[in-house]
């Protein structure tokens, strides 16, 4: 049995700024709104595509162990796709390790289908560019386009499948901005994403949160070029707030928080009220990222870690995209 192509990428999860929350598309996940983020280079999934000339089921193994059921479902069926872009017939081995909790709110998912995007499409001899890898990406998951592009990062929504893609507003040394992560838990979430975004076009706050999502992507953009952490923390939290809304108000409601989320989310608040640069945000979890400048990273840090409740606390600053490396 002969490897007959294979090739290894990395990717980093990202921090959404301006959220992603619901599709216009779910088989697409053409996002209802426009998205903004930033990379988080201290976080990394590493995966190696090996295809086979034999037919049959993909394997799956992530970090050492073979993983069956619907994980490895996606994944075959994000493959199928690949496969008949470049013609190909044979069977797929997966070998993913990350450092990046899953199911927690933490885009593992997008750090895992961007490396699977690049990985795959290398060992198949497709030539695409970024933007082409960010669509492809973003049909595993949505917020995947988003770890394709370095630094921080636009989501354009678009109309079609061809127009919906990720691309760089400013590289990662454009800003030394760091994203403290409060863990809370490390439990795989009983609802998923996907689940979730099904869910918001449910919520009667869903229409009016996507028809001012652009302006709040401009305010948010406008912040990271200017480099003003101000104004990117009024934006970042309305936003954040807005999201979870949405998801508190859907049929049936979806709750992330938990008591230990609203002890964060409190103390952040306060430690801004005297004068610490941070702000908070939260994707579809209950661990919360706490954003500030690089120099006072290792304060939040310190922080945080005394806040009842957080079990342990992650930090990152900006990353790069998604790139094919070589096999270790």
């Amino acid at each position: 049995m002969e490897a007959i192509r294979r090739a290894t990428a990395q990717a980093h999860p990202n921090i959404a700024f301006i959220k992603y929350w619901g599709n216009r598309d779910d088989q697409l996940r053409l996002p209802a709104n426009p998205s903004l983020s930033m990379n988080l280079g201290a976080l990394r999934t590493i995966t190696t595509v090996t295809f086979l000339e034999e037919e049959g089921p993909d394997a799956l193994i992530l970090n050492g162990s073979p993983v069956e059921g619907p994980a490895r479902d996606r994944v075959e069926a994000f493959l199928h796709h690949v496969r008949g872009m470049a013609g190909f017939r044979g069977r797929a081995v997966v070998e993913s390790n990350t450092d990046i909790p899953a199911g927690v709110g933490l885009a593992s998912s997008a750090a895992a289908f961007a490396a699977l995007a690049v990985a795959a499409a290398a060992a198949l001899g497709m030539d695409l560019s970024e933007r082409e890898l960010s669509i492809l990406a973003r049909l595993g998951s949505g917020s995947a386009c988003r770890s394709m592009p370095p630094g921080f990062v636009e989501w354009v929504a678009g109309d079609r499948h061809e127009d919906s893609y990720a691309y760089s507003i400013a590289p990662p040394e454009h800003w030394a901005l760091w994203d403290v992560i409060a863990i809370l838990s490390e439990q795989h979430k009983a609802v998923g994403s996907s689940e979730g975004h099904r869910r918001a076009a449910t919520s009667p706050l869903h229409a009016l949160r996507v028809a001012t999502a652009p302006e709040r992507v401009a305010r948010c953009r406008e912040a990271i070029w200017r480099r003003d952490f101000e104004a990117l923390a009024e934006i970042v939290e309305t936003d954040a707030i807005w999201m979870h809304a949405v998801m508190m108000t859907s049929r049936p409601p979806l709750f992330y928080w938990e008591p230990a989320t609203i002890t964060v989310l409190q103390a952040v608040r306060r430690w801004r009220d005297e004068g610490l640069p941070v702000a908070f945000t939260l994707d579809a979890g209950p661990n919360v990222h706490v954003l500030c400048p690089m120099e006072v990273a290792d304060e939040v840090a310190r922080r945080l870690q005394r806040v009842p409740g957080v079990r342990r606390v992650l930090a990152s600053g900006p990353g790069g995209g998604a790139c094919r490396i070589p096999r270790s």
